[in-house]
């Protein structure tokens, strides 16, 4: 055999070893896009919240209009005020929400309204604190102001007063469904009631909630969330976290009326209701109420 021969030969099984590495053991399987996995870290990121500011978090909301912000409310007996939080917990500032009042604020929400391309946030007065039979519960709606140096003022509130088709409920779970409009509330109890405020809702008349079923093996729901393309929904409790993918076509009342598509693990805290999906959808947020606690962090676990 001549050089050139075994030379050329060589070649052709380095040129066909190359192409093999190229289309199979040396090409991984590509990552999935972000936001597909449902797999999170189960030992969260931790930044400190200084007490003393939002002892009594109890609710939690990604900012569309401020990067690197969340917004974050107190409950009952805390002052009519939304907190801006930065992701790294460094940073807290108020904002009072002239035209409220703060009977028992549970939970808040961010996402579209009546007006398109607008963000909204929606703060629950839907708990029961000191008000067991309260006949009415209210979610006031206010675009999202979009600079730290702004405020709101009472002209950018609207009221959406709702009773419950088979009495009282203390709740403390709004969801905004980013492709309907339409809002959900579950209630806290042994068993997690679905309602439904159907868009556009009325701010001039009580509504009545419909009932469209419950959350299946879940008690005493603290929070929920729902992702900014309204695909993927989690409902926490004190002990743990529910997740569902939302199904082409389907509602958000289909989706959480069915067993959830599978729970996550997530760190104890004093006290957990606040929960929220990043923006960008590479993992979730959690936060806590102080309680008997020295202190809480803020908590980031991110999507695997």
């Amino acid at each position: 055999m001549s050089v050139y021969k075994s030379i050329g030969g060589q070649l052709g099984m380095a040129a066909a070893s190359l192409l093999f590495c190229l289309t199979t053991a040396c090409h991984p399987e590509p990552e999935p896009p972000l936001g597909s996995s449902d797999e999170f870290e189960t030992v969260p990121e931790q930044f400190p919240i200084a007490p003393g500011i939002i002892d009594e978090a109890s609710g939690l909301a990604q900012s569309n209009t401020m990067a690197g912000f969340l917004w974050s409310n107190q409950d009952a007996q805390a002052p009519n005020s939304i907190y801006l939080i930065s992701k790294d917990g460094k940073s807290i500032k108020e904002f009072t929400v002239p035209g409220t009042a703060n009977r028992d604020w549970e939970e808040i929400a961010s996402g579209p309204g009546p007006v398109d391309g607008v963000s909204y946030l929606y703060i629950g007065e839907i708990g029961n604190n000191n008000a067991p039979t309260a006949p009415t519960s209210t979610i006031y709606r206010v675009r999202e102001i979009a600079d730290q140096n702004a405020s709101f003022n009472e002209s950018m509130v609207e009221k959406i007063n709702f009773t419950y088709p088979d009495g009282p409920r203390d709740a403390e779970s709004l969801i905004v469904d980013p492709v309907t409009k339409d809002i959900f509330v579950i209630s806290k109890g042994l068993t997690s009631d679905v309602y439904r405020l159907p868009f556009p809702q009325s701010t001039g008349e009580t509504m009545t909630a419909e009932k469209v079923g419950d959350v299946p093996s879940v008690s005493i729901a603290t929070g929920s969330t729902i992702s900014r393309d309204g695909k993927e929904i989690m409902v926490r409790t004190y002990l743990g976290v529910y997740y569902w993918r939302r199904e082409e076509g389907q509602t958000i009342a289909q989706t959480i009326t069915k067993p959830a598509t599978k729970q996550l693990t997530v760190a104890l805290e004093p006290q957990g209701e606040a929960i929220c999906f990043d923006i960008t959808g590479s993992g979730f947020y959690t936060l806590s109420e102080r309680s008997n606690a020295t202190s809480v962090s803020l908590n980031f676990y991110k999507r695997k």
